[in-house]
């Protein structure tokens, strides 16, 4: 693989579950990767892994002087950039009342506030070269709502809406923006929930459970997010742009309502 060769990509979140996945599959496409996270531990231990073509910073993407300082390392030590890939995310339960006022913001700044960020500095580097792509990660909840999930359901909309917005206002400069929509994905947020809401029963015994909620019967690979990432990414996606891509294992195509035998 080699459609990444002499491209230069930032990747937010890129340490842990998707982000560590598209990271470590645009540098298996010979791309130069700077992994953005907060988590210096997590950060050296995926820049070793994937070596050479890898990089690291170690900041907040909430923080408007971190994604400044990252996408300038990027350009100073990969030379611009070309693809950024948004993958920073938390996952909070609440409804709007119970949701303390701090938690909301939490969600918020990483999951939208984090990508404007990024893209506010990485775009002018963009231009530079010509072009370039955006990729962010949303999520199925941008379409449809479980309960309890009020402040994560809003920042995967907003986030759809802010990709359509960037891929209009970037058109004319060759920059391509586009979501991918997953479903439930093997990652350690999702594990995370697993064993917040095992009950009785066991973490991995939920995952089980949620991924037959999938007409696939299972929950989603990292690595397969990490594809359809790279694709859109790529210059094979080059007339594809506001778009928001679901990979969903077709959660999205069932009712609820079930036809008994």
């Amino acid at each position: 693989m080699t459609e990444f060769n002499g491209k230069s990509i930032v990747v937010t979140g890129g340490s842990l579950g998707m982000g560590r996945a598209c990271a470590e599959r645009f540098a298996a496409g010979g791309g130069k990767v700077m992994i953005v996270a907060n988590d210096k531990v997590s950060v050296d231990e995926t820049v070793a892994a994937i070596g050479a073509n890898a990089a690291g910073f170690v900041g907040d993407v909430r923080n408007e002087a971190d994604m400044r300082a990252a996408v300038a390392a990027a350009v100073s030590q990969h030379g611009g950039v070309d693809v950024l890939a948004c993958c920073a995310g938390i996952q909070r339960y609440g409804t709007v009342v119970d949701t303390p006022v701090d938690v909301w913001d939490d969600v918020l700044d990483i999951n939208l506030k984090g990508i404007f960020l990024a893209a506010k500095f990485a775009i002018p580097e963009m231009k530079k070269r010509g072009g370039g792509a955006i990729v962010a990660i949303s999520s199925v909840q941008a379409y449809a709502s479980q309960t309890g999930v009020a402040a994560y359901t809003a920042s995967k909309g907003a986030i759809n809406a802010l990709v359509r917005a960037m891929a209009l206002d970037h058109a004319d400069d060759n920059i391509t923006v586009n979501a991918v929509c997953p479903a439930s994905i093997d990652t350690p947020m999702l594990r995370w929930a697993a064993d917040l809401w095992k009950g009785e029963g066991t973490a991995e015994a939920t995952l089980d459970a949620w991924g037959r909620g999938h007409p696939l019967g299972r929950v989603g690979k990292a690595s397969e997010v990490a594809e359809l990432v790279a694709f859109l990414a790529s210059d094979k996606a080059r007339f594809i742009t506001g778009a928001d891509v679901k990979i969903d294992g077709g959660v999205l195509s069932k009712l609820g309502i079930i036809i008994p035998d």
